[in-house]
């Protein structure tokens, strides 16, 4: 998922994780060689599923941590003092051994794990822009940047060769990895919209999977490498349509209403799991195929407060998972389904920080 998704709600909802214009580190905020490997937290009463709950990380701004094949493993990204933009990081389940895998220079999104473990996928601006992403034109009201510096990277975590895997130029980014290996699918902008597109782990045999005008992304593919779940908005008026597009001619978009939808790997069967209003986002297939974990303000009259729920892929049976009164969100099953990664703003030592969180999933 694209972290910077969330700058759309930053403008009317302080709980909001990150800016798209940067805003300066606290001063009391610790380096990450200074935190501890986890914390012991307690759920909500009314949070049901969430058992064990531990957080792992302690400042700064945390998001999209997703786990590896294994369930050993997370890679995160991150914004910490020191470095002029989010980088890339993995670290044990247990919050030990925090590592730096990107560059340190220009802005990175979007990490995840190849199935066998061996390589780490991520996006990144370092090749043209070595410091943070650039300003957006808020004059334009709230937008936020589909930024086409980004290029698509794979490190070898045993050589730590890093290679460029996508270069085409535009937008790519939300990329992750169908678990048996045959294909990763990604976001981009390359002909006139944002669509999801999917292709070979080395880049090639690129294929665009929806072709809908508007904006369709995050694209995740279930535990089984069947299905892709992913976000998409609404069906567009005339009106709305031209504005999209001007927007996006500009590397811009202002997406405010999000659903989720399904569709088979080869892109077939698209239809959608929620009519909610309000931004659905983040979704993720539980690993039993029949039921799908995202973060939604639907239930906010005024947007800013970000809870997990949990839908039956058949769109029945609407669950509210988190309960806190802060944001949560980018919530992801380990292959088990025993363990849920997500990041909240609970817990957090400042206003609007944003950690990591793993809990015990329990039925």
């Amino acid at each position: 998922m694209n972290f910077a998704l969330l700058c759309l709600f930053a403008a009317n909802s302080p709980r909001c994780p990150e800016h798209t214009v940067p805003s300066p580190m606290p001063a009391q905020a610790k380096p990450m060689s200074d935190w501890s490997p986890s914390a012991p937290r307690k759920a909500e009463p009314r949070e049901r599923h969430l058992h064990n709950i531990r957080q792992l990380t302690f400042g700064g701004q945390n998001a999209e941590a997703y786990w590896d094949a294994s369930g050993k493993r997370l890679t995160f990204q991150s914004r910490q003092p020191g470095l002029p933009d989010e980088q890339i990081f993995t670290m044990n389940a247990d919050g030990t051994q925090r590592k730096l895998q990107s560059t340190g220079l220009g802005r990175c999104t979007c990490s995840f794990f190849s199935p066998d473990g061996r390589y780490l996928y991520f996006s990144s601006t370092h090749m043209v822009n070595e410091g943070a992403q650039p300003p957006v034109d808020m004059s334009k009201g709230y937008v936020w940047m589909v930024n086409p510096q980004f290029s698509l990277f794979r490190k070898d975590l045993k050589t730590g060769k890093l290679s460029q895997v996508i270069g085409r130029e535009g937008y790519v980014a939300e990329t992750t990895i169908a678990p048996d290996g045959t294909f990763m699918t990604f976001t981009a902008n390359w002909d006139g919209d944002l669509d999801i597109y999917r292709a070979n782990l080395d880049g090639t045999g690129i294929r665009r999977l929806t072709d809908q005008i508007g904006y369709d992304g995050g694209p995740f593919v279930s535990w089984d490498s069947k299905v892709i779940v992913y976000r998409r908005a609404p069906t567009l008026t005339p009106e709305a349509m031209r504005e999209y597009t001007n927007l996006l001619g500009e590397n811009l978009v202002r997406p405010k209403n999000l659903d989720i939808w399904v569709m088979d790997a080869q892109g077939r069967y698209a239809r959608p799991v929620t009519h909610l209003g309000g931004a659905a986002f983040a979704p993720f297939l539980h690993p039993d195929g029949k039921r799908i974990v995202f973060s939604s303000n639907h239930h906010d009259p005024k947007g800013r407060e970000f809870d997990l729920f949990l839908i039956g892929k058949d769109g029945r049976g609407l669950e509210q998972v988190t309960f806190t009164g802060e944001f949560d969100g980018f919530p992801m099953f380990s292959r088990d389904g025993r363990r849920l990664v997500w990041a909240s703003n609970r817990y957090g030592s400042v206003h609007g920080e944003t950690n990591l969180f793993v809990a015990d999933w329990r039925d």
